[in-house]
């Protein structure tokens, strides 16, 4: 993974951003601008720069201003549309990221950092054609957004082709990039295996490199290889030690794999690295669930979804199960329901599937609905008894 931003050590630096920042909104509003001397015009990599600071402190909206200044200023300046787009995706915003990058590609055919932020665009795209409306539940087979893989591929074939080009030294970890990105497609492919192959390749290619190891455990895990992927997470917390994320992944594991004396310490230095991650504090959740301390689980399962803005998946899930087994029939539903909005988790199904066929409290049973989350489990597991057992009670 390769990144655009450098850290700003010197004092004062943050004044300069704002300043520029300002005339760039300015700009962007069409403000009139009176100053008694006729002030030079701001350069693209002045701008440029503070769309790097903004980035970097994770501030996507001040950062789109900037590089969007960067870009007015000189709209053929590489570094000012790659930083646009890259902010245009970590905002959510596909389709200007696509083609801010396709003009890119077209100023610059032999800009493989374009190529590859081109591939991560259309990746988003894909996710967001398959993530259903707010406050639906996905029940039928997901589908969409296919294209969006084929152009992904299409761009990653381009950067390829690039590689002779560039100097010896830079190559290596140029193709890892590209082989990290690969493994992504294949994975929203459904093709496990090709993307472990992927992800081996790059990690062969950049060896020290702590995303990609994250990246190819991740797979590992989803294909069913517990102690392999346990193995290479271990191998990205030593490269990266003070990495929160890494940790926090690599106490789930152990703690899935029974080993809760390493896995709790591990966990908890995970929050103490990064204090702020939703991530961090959900993993700590996760590993606290499966130790069987529900208190600490419910505690840190419920920061991360506040950290988060109210929704993850993956930690509702683990919410769900708690107020399952408390008998909160209500709030299992919308923590089952949250879980199951990504259409991919059978578990999630099934445990909806479960609170919607209970009844209690001030909570009627909703046995149409608890059979068709059954049906959507089973979908996704043709091999999942209990859901099959839902539906026999259910007489279907």
């Amino acid at each position: 993974m390769s990144t655009l931003i450098s850290k700003w050590t010197r004092p004062g630096v943050s004044f300069f951003a704002l300043a520029l920042l300002a005339s760039a909104q300015a700009q962007t509003a069409g403000t009139p601008q009176t100053p008694s001397v006729q002030a030079a015009p701001i350069s693209a990599s002045s701008y440029v720069t503070v769309g790097q600071f903004y980035y970097g402190q994770g501030n996507f909206q001040r950062a789109a201003v900037a590089y969007g200044a960067a870009v007015r200023a000189n709209p053929t300046n590489p570094d000012a549309l790659l930083g646009l787009a890259r902010t245009q995706t970590r905002l959510g915003q596909s389709a200007e990221a696509i083609t801010t990058l396709t003009r890119l590609t077209e100023l610059d055919p032999a800009n493989i950092s374009a190529h590859i932020a081109l591939s991560q665009a259309h990746s988003l795209a894909f996710r967001q054609a398959r993530l259903p409306g707010a406050g639906d539940i996905q029940l039928g087979p997901v589908a969409g957004g296919e294209g969006n893989l084929a152009a992904a591929l299409r761009t990653l074939d381009a950067a390829e082709k690039v590689l002779p080009s560039i100097p010896a030294s830079r190559r290596g970890t140029e193709a890892s990039k590209i082989w990290n990105e690969r493994g992504y497609i294949l994975r929203f492919q459904g093709n496990l295996p090709a993307a472990v192959r992927a992800f081996e390749e790059a990690s062969r290619l950049n060896p020290q490199e702590s995303v990609i190891l994250f990246n190819l455990a991740e797979t590992q895990y989803a294909g069913g290889d517990l102690r392999a992927a346990t193995a290479t997470l271990q191998r990205a917390v030593l490269a990266e030690p003070r990495d929160g994320i890494n940790r926090a992944y690599f106490a789930r594991l152990l703690a899935e794999g029974g080993n809760f004396a390493v896995a709790r310490p591990q966990a908890q230095l995970a929050v103490q690295l990064a204090p702020n991650s939703a991530y961090a504090a959900g993993q700590r959740g996760v590993v606290s669930y499966l130790a069987r301390e529900p208190r600490t689980a419910r505690e840190e399962l419920e920061r991360a979804v506040r950290l988060a803005g109210g929704s993850y998946p993956d930690f509702s899930y683990y919410l769900g199960r708690l107020n399952l087994d408390a008998g909160d029939l209500a709030r299992a539903r919308a923590n089952f329901a949250d879980a199951a909005t990504t259409g991919q988790n059978p578990e999630a199904f099934y445990f909806l599937g479960l609170s919607l066929e209970r009844s209690g409290a001030g909570v009627a049973a909703e046995p149409v609905r608890a059979a068709e989350a059954y049906r959507r489990a089973l979908e996704l597991r043709a091999n999942y008894p209990e859901a099959g057992e839902g539906l026999e009670r259910l007489g279907q």
